[in-house]
């Protein structure tokens, strides 16, 4: 099956340095499937929750497609972490961190993941430091278009 879906949040790369990732299955419906499927999700202001020592994924907006069985576009959505993974998740909170979902993609086996990171606030400083190595290194990749031509 072709990896079509590869859905990454820009702004959370930006906004938070990340410290560890996890990959985790997520709980959907029929027609959120087809949503994803068709590219159709924001992660852009989406966070994990811990409910009742479950991670749930809120406020991810899929695209509501009009079918017999629709769905909420922003509902919580359950993340599926072995035990060992959620309680280790679930200590580093406690630390003054957080968990942001990064990116939704399809798998070799054409399943909908999600890749979450545990993730702490970057600083005003650090955000200025980031825009200066990015333009860097745009400036450097448009340097060098330009000698090989």
């Amino acid at each position: 099956m072709k990896n079509q879906v590869n859905i990454v949040n820009k702004k959370a790369k930006f906004e938070y340095e990340f410290i560890r990732t996890e990959i985790g299955g997520i709980v959907l419906m029929g027609s959120e499937v087809k949503s994803i499927r068709d590219g159709k999700i924001s992660l852009s202001e989406s966070f994990c929750t811990f409910i009742n020592g479950e991670l749930y994924l809120r406020n991810a907006n899929i695209t509501e497609i009009p079918t017999n069985y629709t769905h909420k576009s922003t509902q919580d959505r359950k993340i599926l972490l072995k035990r060992r993974e959620l309680t280790k998740l679930q200590k580093e909170l406690i630390k003054g961190l957080t968990i942001v979902p990064y990116r939704v993609f399809l798998n070799e086996k054409g399943l909908i993941k999600v890749e979450i990171a545990l993730a702490r606030g970057k600083k005003l400083h650090d955000k200025r430091e980031s825009i200066k190595t990015r333009d860097v290194e745009r400036e450097i990749s448009r340097g060098s278009a330009y000698l090989k031509i």
